[in-house]
C-alpha cells in the first residue's frame, strides 16, 4: 500500500512538474506575443514639432531596391551593421509628404554622406525638388564635400552652402576597366571566348591588353551624351551661363590658382557655391527657417526622412484599391535560380510575376528595371512569365532605370511599352560565352589529365582538359543561335526589319534618347509615366486604381522575431549582446566571399550571356 501510495505521488509530482513548466512556457509564450503587439502598435516615429524643417541626409549609393535578404537587411540594421544605400523612391515620397505639409517650413538636404547613383536616378530626385520648391518652401542645400553626385542635387536647391575647407570635386564621366590577356598569358590559361557582336565588349578584358576601337567609339558616344545632360540639368537648376560647368572641370587648375590655392574659394567665385559656412553658421541660417529645436537651442528643429517616412506612411496607409498596377522591381545582375533583392534570379523574380498574375487585384504591371544582364536562360524564364501576363490579359510596362542592357534589354523588350530615361544605358543587344581552361597551368607543375569516353563530347566541359575544335565550333553555334533568336524577337516586338534590329545590335549600347531614335524604345519617360501608361492600357480611370508593390518580404516568424529585437532595444536591451562577433576565420572567409562575389554572375545553364559593360563613372 504504501509502496503503491510512493508511485502514485512520484507520477503526480513529475505530472505536476510538467505542468509547471507547461504554464511558465504559456506565460512565455503570452509575454512574447503582447512584447510583439505592443512593438507593432509602438511603431510610430517620436512626436514631430508643429514647425520644422525636413533633414534629407542621403548616405552611400542610390538604388531602386535595396541589397540582400529583408530579414537579414533589417537585423544588420538593428544591429547598426547595414552597408548604406538609399531607396530613390524614399526621397521622391519624403518631399511629395514634405509639399503640402504645414508643419514642414523647409528641406535640410544634407549631403556629405551621398555615395554616388546614376544620372537617370539624380535626375529623378532632381525633378521631386523643384516639385517640392513649388510649395514656395525653401531648400538648403550643404555638405562638406560635394562629390559629382552629390551637387547635381544641390544645385536644383535654393541655398547652397559649403563648409570653407570642403571642395567641389566634379570630374565628368568617363569608363576604365583592367586588361588581363598578358596575365592569362603568363598563367597559361587558355581564355576560350565565344561572341556575336562587333561591340560586344564585356569578355574585352579576356582578350586584350586595350579598349577596342568598336568599344571606345560607343563609351565615347555615352559619355559625351551624359556629361551634355550633367552640364545643361545643373547649370539649368543654378542659374549658371551655358559653360560653367565644363570651364570648371577642364580648368581646376587656374581657377584654384587664381583663388591663391583655395579651392573652396575657386567653387564659391565660380557660382557653384552661394556661401562657405562653418557648421555652426549653417544652424544659424537653418534656424530662420525653421526655429530652434525644442530641447536643445544650439539647433534648429528638424525631422528625419526616416521618422517623418514612417509617420506619413502610417497616417496614409498604403495605396492599395482594389484594383491595382503592380510594381515589381528587378535589380542587378540577373542570375539563374532564386536571389535575395539586389539580384535579378531567374526563379525568384518570376516567381514574383506569377504572384501578380494570381492576384484578381492587379490589372496591370509595371516591371522596374536596372540591371546590366547576365544568364540568357534565366532572363527567357522572366520573359514567358511576363507574356503570361499578357495572355492573361493584364499589361506589362518597364520602366528603365539607370541601365537596362543586355539581358536587361531581353525583359524590357517583351513588355507592351517601353519607357526610359534620356540617361539609360540600354541595347547591348549581343551574346557571349567563355570557358577557361588551365591545362597548361598544371602542365608546368607535372600534373597531366588523361581518359576514355564514348562519344567526342566526354570530358570536354572540364577545365583541366583543352577544348577540342567540334566542342568550340558547337559552342559557337549555340551562341550564334541565340544571338538570332534575341535580334528576332525584338524584330517582331519593336515591329522593325531584322536587318535593322542586327545594325543597331551587335552589342553597341545606346542612351535613351539614342534608343528612342533607334526605335529600340516606345517614349522617354518617368516611372511615374510608366504607371500611368499601364493604368490606361488596362483602362483603369484616373484616380481609380492603386498601386501595389510585390516584392520579396519577411516571414511572419521573421516579422515577429524582429518586432521582438526592435521593442528589446527601444527598452534599453543591447541586442548587440545577442549576437556574436566573427571570428578571425569568418572574417577571412567573408573577405574572400566578397573577393569571389563576381564570379557568381555565371551560373547560366548552358554557359551563354547577355551582360553589358555598362558602368559610366
Amino acid at each position: 500500500m504504501n509502496s503503491s501510495n510512493f508511485i502514485v505521488r512520484f507520477i503526480s509530482g513529475i505530472w505536476r512538474g510538467l505542468d509547471g513548466v507547461r504554464k511558465v512556457l504559456h506565460l512565455l509564450l503570452l509575454v512574447a506575443l503582447f512584447l510583439v503587439f505592443f512593438g507593432a502598435i509602438s511603431g510610430t516615429s517620436p512626436p514631430m514639432p508643429q514647425r520644422a524643417a525636413l533633414f534629407l541626409h542621403p548616405a552611400g549609393a542610390l538604388v531602386d531596391q535595396l541589397d540582400g535578404d529583408p530579414y537579414d537587411r533589417a537585423l544588420a540594421e538593428l544591429l547598426g551593421d547595414m552597408p548604406p544605400q538609399t531607396l530613390v523612391q524614399d526621397v521622391v515620397d519624403a518631399l511629395a509628404f514634405a509639399k503640402t505639409d504645414d508643419r514642414i517650413s523647409a528641406v535640410h538636404l544634407e549631403l556629405s554622406a551621398l555615395g554616388g547613383g546614376g544620372l537617370s536616378k539624380l535626375r529623378r530626385i532632381g525633378a521631386a525638388i523643384d516639385d517640392f520648391k513649388t510649395s514656395g518652401k525653401p531648400v538648403v542645400a550643404s555638405a562638406d564635400f560635394f562629390s559629382q553626385s552629390s551637387y547635381y542635387l544641390a544645385a536644383h536647391a535654393d541655398e547652397l552652402y559649403m563648409h570653407p575647407e570642403g571642395m567641389v570635386f566634379v570630374q565628368g564621366y568617363g569608363v576604365f576597366r583592367s586588361y588581363y590577356k598578358e596575365a592569362i598569358d603568363k598563367l597559361r590559361l587558355d581564355w576560350n571566348v565565344f561572341r556575336v557582336g562587333t561591340h560586344k565588349s564585356f569578355v574585352e578584358p579576356f582578350t586584350r591588353m586595350d579598349m577596342s576601337p568598336e568599344d571606345r567609339e560607343s563609351r565615347t558616344r555615352l559619355i559625351e551624351q551624359f556629361w551634355s545632360m550633367y552640364q545643361q540639368d545643373v547649370e539649368a537648376a543654378r542659374g549658371l551661363p551655358a559653360g560653367t560647368i565644363d570651364d570648371f572641370a577642364q580648368n581646376l587648375v587656374v581657377h584654384v590658382t587664381s583663388a591663391d590655392g583655395d579651392i573652396a574659394v575657386a567653387a564659391r567665385e565660380s557660382g557653384l557655391v552661394d556661401e562657405l559656412v562653418s557648421r555652426a553658421e549653417l544652424r544659424s541660417v537653418l534656424k530662420g527657417h525653421a526655429g530652434e529645436d525644442s530641447d536643445d537651442s544650439s539647433t534648429y528643429s528638424s525631422v528625419t526622412s526616416h521618422d517623418y517616412l514612417a509617420q506619413m506612411r502610417l497616417l496614409h496607409g498604403d495605396d492599395v484599391q482594389d484594383e491595382n498596377v503592380a510594381v515589381i522591381i528587378a535589380v542587378g545582375n540577373i542570375l539563374d535560380g532564386s536571389h535575395s533583392s539586389g539580384t535579378i534570379g531567374g526563379d525568384s523574380t518570376a516567381a514574383l510575376l506569377r504572384r501578380a498574375l494570381s492576384d484578381d487585384s492587379v490589372k496591370a504591371v509595371v516591371m522596374r528595371i536596372d540591371s546590366p544582364g547576365g544568364s540568357v536562360f534565366a532572363s527567357e524564364v522572366i520573359a514567358q512569365e511576363i507574356q503570361a501576363l499578357q495572355a492573361a490579359g493584364k499589361p506589362v510596362v518597364a520602366s528603365m532605370g539607370s541601365v537596362a542592357a543586355s539581358g536587361g534589354y531581353w525583359i524590357s523588350v517583351v513588355a507592351d511599352r517601353v519607357f526610359a530615361s534620356p540617361a539609360t544605358v540600354t541595347g547591348s543587344i549581343g551574346v557571349f560565352g567563355m570557358f577557361p581552361t588551365y591545362q597548361r597551368t598544371l602542365r608546368t607543375v607535372g600534373v597531366a589529365t588523361d581518359g576514355v569516353g564514348s562519344t567526342p563530347w566526354s570530358g570536354q566541359l572540364r577545365p583541366d582538359r583543352e577544348m577540342s575544335e567540334p566542342m568550340k565550333e558547337l559552342f559557337q553555334l549555340i551562341i550564334n543561335d541565340t544571338y538570332d533568336d534575341f535580334i528576332s524577337g525584338v524584330a517582331v516586338r519593336r515591329a522593325m526589319d531584322k536587318q535593322v534590329v542586327d545594325s543597331i545590335a551587335q552589342g553597341q549600347v545606346w542612351t535613351g534618347r539614342d534608343a528612342l531614335e533607334n526605335g529600340l524604345i516606345d517614349a522617354l519617360g518617368t516611372f511615374e509615366d510608366a504607371i500611368r501608361a499601364a493604368a490606361e492600357l488596362a483602362d483603369l480611370a484616373d484616380g481609380a486604381y492603386g498601386q501595389k508593390l510585390i516584392e520579396i518580404r519577411m516571414s511572419p516568424t521573421e516579422q515577429m522575431i524582429m518586432n521582438f529585437l526592435s521593442l528589446s532595444q527601444k527598452a534599453g536591451v543591447d541586442v548587440t549582446s545577442l549576437t556574436n562577433g566573427p571570428s578571425a576565420l569568418e572574417s577571412f572567409a567573408s573577405g574572400l566571399q566578397e573577393l569571389l562575389a563576381g564570379l557568381s554572375q555565371f551560373n547560366d545553364p548552358k554557359g551563354i550571356y547577355s551582360h553589358c559593360f555598362c558602368e559610366i563613372d
